[in-house]
């Protein structure tokens, strides 16, 4: 999850690049700014994990 997050985190955001390569006629500020919602997503899902441990190791623990 850490890893996913990092990957669209500006200034180094890989996968935000890639994008821009696949649609060149939209500007890096409006890919950015398009990547602050699942950015956010992935922040309250890592703090929910870290809080309630049991999700991530319900199926380990059957």
């Amino acid at each position: 999850m850490v890893v996913a997050m990092g990957v669209i985190t500006p200034p180094v955001g890989i996968n935000v690049y890639v994008i821009k390569g696949v649609a060149k006629n939209v500007p890096l500020e409006v890919i950015f700014s398009g990547v602050w919602p699942f950015l956010i997503a992935a922040s309250v899902c890592i703090a929910l994990l870290i809080i309630f441990p049991q999700i991530a190791l319900f199926l380990p623990n059957l």
